[in-house]
């Protein structure tokens, strides 16, 4: 509680320090308003300039076949969606890029509170982070900030006019209508605008065009159509086909946005034979639809969820929460608030998932470790519970803010906070019968596809509730004694393995520096909870204690993700790096193709590569067959391996295909493997496509 309210104290301070302008390495960024005084619940525009180095460019809202999207999060303000200026088409040897260079402007409206008094200001704070790419591409960001003064009457500012000429860069609905119908590799658009010898579709969301392709204007006898290939997530029946239509005439070029329902029969894709390489290669990870049903997906999200305590990442946090059962007190009731625990974790994943898809990101399981940031907190927190079990610090009344106590102190309390642990060291983990409960909830609406989270969820639950509410399997533990406390020190070593794994797929992420703050950060937490062991609990060492935590999250913040190279570490492993373009190059020359889409934060990925992948016999078996093998890396957000995992039906790693031979299709393997699996499915010919 301490903790947040020193959060809530410390905004008002962060805002006002925020300046409007920054700079990176590359590109230098400041905010402007088009109002110099705003007025309670006012809506204006405030635009984000960029100026890039040249040379160097940043993405639009789809960045295209690579790259990422610049974006802004707003605290202090209600913030409206970023109004994009029309891209540029970047092409990039095979790949086609959309971005801009120079000095773009991202406009957004910005809302003041209704409750705003005159007088007072008016101080909202943007953190931006943008990915700006030449030969290599480089992460950057930085926090901005606005100061007006509220006032009864608003008043425009000296850079209205700018904003004006900005707004006029940004494409405004079409004064016509267009249409879309199936074409023989794709969809095609047209409308009835005379005159136009130019034109080019730039799709909002990623996936739904093949952006390298080449799209077709042709001249109709009331107007003109484009024939735009389909990618690798090509628009369903019923569905908008949305984007920027750029066209050029006599009066010059200008640019639109469109949208229009995708009839029955479009979206089907191109033929693999009618495209160069990029586009084949897209057409061959054309996304299947499920056909599980809801049922099925509740039922395969349950036994997934149940087995999920048998994996590493969860089975120390469930034995943590077993001694209370051990010890004794109201055992329902901390069943129920364990399982509350779990479920509201999973209903607040359940929201981000929902809300990030509503934003049009490809999104799957495990998604938040792909932030570095977010690998330390989890590492922070470990750490924290296993001093916890170690006895370095005991849960005092002024203490219980920090997340460790709270999981590790008895009662509801600590029961709620257990499932809540519990729930996010297991999001590294996929267990059987997941991926598809999964894969079918992430393509399903808001409501069904929280009702599987919430099933998965029960099932994590569900051995501690059984445990809970029924005596006669309270008699299979063991009577209390001195062992309890022994083994409650014992727990505390698998925390600190996964402290140390954190690390280790943090140094993948981040690099030596990462490493080396996250190190740090360890040291400083270790010092303010001896500190306060020191000072006898006393208000100046519990204060030392919660400094060391927020100086360590204060440094989380430095970390910055780095370039992997994939190759050389493949090369050195006996496999090369996932690419469409490698598949359909090697499947034209009749190769067999073993493909592992994997990540370092992902435990079933790491224990399928020791016990079965890494094996001597089954790298023979590979040698013999001829198999080229692949690894996709997800350590790291990549929205190709993100297609290629939705393409067969998955919502997260691990995924193993394998392409035989002249096989038409791959052969997916189970998410669990073992040697002779392995081994007996590189050596049996192609078998139809499994959704296991």
């Amino acid at each position: 509680m301490r903790l947040a309210l020193s959060a809530l104290l410390a905004a008002p301070l962060l805002a006002s320090a925020a300046p409007s302008e920054a700079a990176t390495e590359h590109v230098k960024a400041r905010l402007v308003s088009s109002q110099s005084a705003v007025a309670p619940g006012q809506r204006f525009t405030v635009a984000l300039e960029q100026d890039i180095k040249p040379h160097w460019h940043t993405y639009w809202i789809n960045p295209g076949d690579s790259g990422q999207a610049t974006t802004i999060d707003w605290t202090g303000a209600e913030a409206g969606p970023i109004q994009w200026p029309t891209p540029a088409v970047q092409p990039i040897g095979p790949l086609v890029n959309y971005g801009y260079e120079g000095r773009p402007a991202l406009l957004v409206e910005l809302t003041v509170p209704a409750d705003a008094k005159a007088g007072g200001r008016f101080k909202p704070v943007a953190e931006v982070r943008w990915l700006v790419c030449k030969d290599v591409c480089i992460p950057e960001q930085v926090t901005l900030g606005l100061d007006l003064p509220v006032a009864a009457q608003a008043q425009a500012g000296a850079d209205a006019a700018q904003i004006d000429e900005w707004r006029r860069a940004v494409p405004q609905p079409a004064p016509f209508a267009v249409q879309i119908k199936p074409a023989a590799q794709g969809v095609q658009i047209s409308g009835p605008t005379a005159g136009v010898t130019k034109a080019y579709f730039f799709a909002d969301t990623w996936g739904a065009v093949t952006h390298s392709a080449p799209q077709a204007l042709k001249a109709q006898a009331d107007g003109w159509a484009l024939d735009v290939p389909a990618g690798e997530d090509p628009v369903k029946a019923g569905q908008p086909l949305s984007g920027v239509l750029v066209l050029t005439s006599s009066a010059g070029e200008q640019a639109w946005t469109v949208s229009a329902p995708m009839p029955e029969g479009a979206g089907k894709g191109p033929a693999p034979a009618d495209l160069g390489a990029p586009a084949a290669a897209a057409a061959a990870v054309a996304p299947v639809e499920s056909d599980l049903g809801l049922l099925p997906a509740l039922a395969l999200a349950l036994v997934g969820g149940l087995i999920l305590n048998l994996m590493p990442c969860v089975f120390p946090v469930l034995s943590i929460k077993a001694l209370a059962l051990v010890g004794g007190g109201n055992h329902k009731a901390e069943g129920l608030a364990y399982t509350a625990g779990v479920l509201a974790s999973f209903v607040l994943l359940a929201a981000v998932l929902i809300a990030l898809r509503a934003g049009g990101q490809q999104v799957g399981w495990g998604f938040q470790f792909h932030s570095p940031v977010f690998v330390l907190i989890v590492a922070y927190l470990l750490f924290l519970v296993g001093l916890n079990l170690s006895g370095f610090f005991d849960v005092g009344g002024s203490f219980t803010g920090i997340g460790s106590g709270l999981a590790a102190r008895q009662g509801l309390a600590g029961s709620f906070f257990t499932g809540v642990l519990a729930a996010v060291v297991a999001t590294p983990c996929t267990a059987p019968f997941m991926g598809a409960a999964l894969a079918f909830a992430l393509s399903q609406p808001a409501a069904v596809m929280l009702a599987v989270f919430l099933a998965l969820g029960l099932g994590l639950a569900l051995p501690f509730l059984i445990l809970a509410f029924w005596p006669a399997a309270q008699r299979w533990l063991p009577r209390p004694g001195a062992w309890m406390d022994k083994f409650k020190q014992f727990l505390a070593f698998p925390m600190y393995g996964a402290v140390v794994w954190l690390l280790w797929v943090l140094a993948q992420q981040a690099g030596p520096d990462g490493v080396a703050l996250a190190l740090i950060g360890l040291v400083v937490i270790a010092f303010g909870l001896w500190w306060r062991n020191a000072s006898g609990a006393s208000a100046v060492g519990t204060v030392a204690a919660l400094a060391g935590v927020v100086l360590a999250l204060g440094l989380s913040t430095w970390i910055k993700p780095v370039a992997a190279d994939v190759a050389t570490a493949g090369a050195a492993a006996g496999h090369e790096p996932y690419s469409a373009e490698r598949v359909t190059e090697l499947r034209a020359q009749n190769k067999p193709v073993f493909i592992n889409m994997t990540a370092s934060w992902c435990i079933s990925c790491l224990v399928n590569e020791r016990v079965a992948l890494s094996r001597p016999e089954v790298k023979d078996a590979f040698a013999k067959a001829g198999i080229t093998y692949l690894k996709g890396d997800w350590t790291r957000e990549d929205p190709k391996i993100t297609a290629v995992l939705k393409a067969h039906g998955r919502s997260g790693v691990p995924l193993y295909l394998y392409y035989a031979p002249g096989a038409a299709e791959a052969q997916v393997l189970p998410q669990i493997l073992t040697p002779g699996l392995v081994i007996e499915a590189v050596s049996s010919p192609a078998t139809p496509r499994s959704s296991t």
